[in-house]
């Protein structure tokens, strides 16, 4: 469904990405891991065609990005770290904005509520408005609008950075589901209890390169720490 072939983006002198290849299958959960500057939202930003890449070509469901930008966008839902949600508007009020824009018709408020639901979201907080929500809750919207458009990829970048605990784990599980309804998802992190946890395949990026994709069933929760500390000092 998402698929990296031999991408390389350049800022200036700088190479942010280097020959970077990878897939992610429906169903898959694939964690990007590395430290800042590593290159994984730059990767992110160009699945989204926020930005071009210098060589290499990126498919979603084997459509080039590039070429078919608009075909690709209707296919995926993103979630930054921070989900900008118009903060007067109430929970339903921001779904109900974004649906409309996602899927070109608006939904009923029954709808929209079992969307919520779905996304974990407490029906009580549906008319609350945004500016009051929690990081969590508003993960949660985003979460519902992602469902709403019936995404069949989704990209999230440091979605569980700033969550407690048990918000991180609620999270986690939304993913989890996602992925069992056959949805792709490509998401950064730097925690390695979410990626192990979380993911079904774990990549350690480390200065623009992958330098090691694993199956996160292949290992432990310690062999990951160890392994991500020796690339990160190599």
């Amino acid at each position: 469904m998402l698929e990296a072939i031999t991408v390389k983006k350049q800022f200036g002198a700088k190479c942010a990405l280097d020959d970077v290849s990878l897939n992610v299958q429906p169903g898959d959960i694939y964690c990007l891991l590395g430290a800042n500057g590593a290159g994984k939202t730059t990767l992110i930003n160009l699945f989204l065609n926020f930005i071009q890449p210098t060589a290499g070509r990126l498919l979603i469901n084997k459509r080039d990005v590039a070429a078919e930008p608009f075909e690709t966008k209707r296919l995926l839902a993103y979630i930054p770290e921070q989900v900008n949600l118009y903060p007067q508007l109430s929970g339903v009020e921001n779904l109900a904005f974004f649906a409309t824009l996602a899927i070109g018709e608006e939904l009923p408020r029954e709808r929209l509520l079992e969307l919520l639901q779905a996304a974990g979201l407490p029906l009580q907080a549906a008319d609350d408005r945004v500016g009051t929500y929690s990081k969590g809750m508003r993960q949660k919207v985003g979460i519902a609008i992602a469902l709403a458009k019936n995404a069949k990829a989704l990209l999230l970048d440091e979605p569980t950075s700033g969550l407690d605990p048990s918000a991180a784990n609620e999270f986690s599980e939304l993913l989890v589901n996602a992925s069992r309804n056959g949805v792709a998802i490509l998401t950064t992190t730097h925690d390695l209890f979410h990626a192990k946890q979380t993911g079904t395949r774990i990549g350690i990026m480390r200065r623009g390169k992958l330098v090691q994709e694993l199956n996160s069933a292949d290992v432990s929760h310690a062999d990951l720490q160890a392994l991500y500390l020796e690339h990160m000092k190599a």
